[in-house]
């Protein structure tokens, strides 16, 4: 008799949830996590937790008054942090005889194909030993991960690299409002989202806690990879009693980001291209261009091109917006910004009569290959 499938669970834990309002560690709430984690593997779920605190933990040990603010000092603190994170993992986890590994990831590590699908395989040969993967990012030595990552973007990626059933961000918030609730008495919790619209980007505020890196932004970025990619995302507080058990037993907890029902085919390229925060510009699109791209497949064309925001190369990543100012698709440009500029509005065969313009005719500025669209 053949066994169903165990569902996989992507849980990303941010600092805010992890660190107690001393600065340190809060072991109580570890102590919780892992009683959940022990219920939902006896429901068949196999669990992978993506750990923020790393720094925070290293701040603490090191006994600094605050987080740093120069990279040597943020990446000491991760070097001493880290162990001290992944041994308190493996202690209360222990506890219940679960025994967890440290997994560090930098994009470097899931560039390539090669790296991408080593990556994979590691994650699932630990699950298949009933090991509890403990996924950080590789703050010690990459650079850019502090200053621009954050670990909900990474809760993405592990997420689509091992196909998950279902993501979990828990946060020091309870879900996505219609405004900051913070500023905004009026502001409403959204239970469902089906669609990122215009208005659901504009109700992100920025970080929000003083010993993490991320906030709504970086949450809703990962939701609209995800929700594409057929993983649904819940955003929820991490505080909430029992949330993941609730969670998996279908109880509304957070917001839900609703995953499509026929997903797109997220390979390990376009992952990058839709999850990286490395957009040099904007290229904007009529209404008809985007009609094409989302709608029929295609790729984009100098025709469809209204305007260009910032300065870039032939190879850049940049978004690509509609006439309302919603970004919808993300995509690797083949020409330059000021190339685009000077061609944008002219058909393939308007540049190939013109010999200024007639390289770019060969090709259209963004091929579907290297496109992302988000709807």
């Amino acid at each position: 008799m053949k066994h169903a499938r165990s569902k996989v669970i992507v849980v990303k834990i941010g600092s805010s949830t992890l660190v107690g309002e001393d600065g340190a560690l809060d072991r109580g709430y570890l102590e919780a996590l892992a009683e959940q984690v022990v219920s939902l593997r006896k429901a068949g779920w196999k669990p992978i937790i993506v750990s923020s605190a790393a720094i925070a933990c290293g701040v603490q040990v090191l006994g600094l008054d605050a987080r740093p603010t120069d990279m040597p000092s943020l990446q000491a603190a991760a070097s001493v942090g880290q162990g001290a994170l992944a041994s308190a993992y493996s202690e209360v986890f222990g506890a219940h005889d679960v025994v967890t590994s440290l997994v560090l990831l930098t994009r470097h590590d899931t560039a390539s194909r090669h790296a991408y699908v080593h990556a994979r395989e590691t994650l699932r040969a630990l699950l298949e030993y009933d090991v509890v993967p403990v996924v950080n990012e590789n703050d010690t030595t990459s650079v850019e991960e502090i200053r621009f990552g954050d670990n909900d973007t990474l809760a993405a990626l592990v997420a689509c690299l091992i196909k998950a059933d279902m993501c979990v961000i828990f946060s020091d918030i309870d879900g996505l409002y219609t405004a900051n609730p913070r500023e905004d008495a009026n502001a409403r919790k959204l239970d469902r989202v089906d669609f990122i619209t215009p208005e659901i980007m504009a109700s992100a505020g920025g970080v929000g806690s003083s010993v993490g890196s991320g906030g709504m932004v970086t949450k809703i970025r990962a939701a609209r990879v995800l929700m594409i990619a057929g993983i649904p995302l819940v955003v929820c507080n991490g505080h909430e009693p029992h949330a993941l058990e609730r969670l998996v037993q279908g109880e509304s907890v957070g917001t839900c980001f609703e995953a499509r029902r026929v997903p797109h085919e997220i390979t390990n390229y376009k992952l990058w291209i839709a999850l990286g925060d490395s957009a040099k510009g904007s290229i904007v699109v009529d209404d008809g261009a985007r009609d094409a791209l989302v709608g029929k497949g295609s790729s984009l064309l100098c025709v469809g091109v209204t305007n260009v925001m910032g300065t870039f190369d032939a190879g850049d990543i940049v978004n690509i917006e509609d006439a309302r100012g919603h970004l919808f698709a993300r995509g690797k440009v083949s020409a330059s910004s000021d190339e685009i500029l000077l061609a944008r509005g002219y058909s393939q065969a308007q540049m190939a009569a013109n010999r200024l313009l007639a390289p770019l005719a060969e090709s259209p500025i963004v091929h579907r290959d290297e496109l992302v669209v988000f709807e």
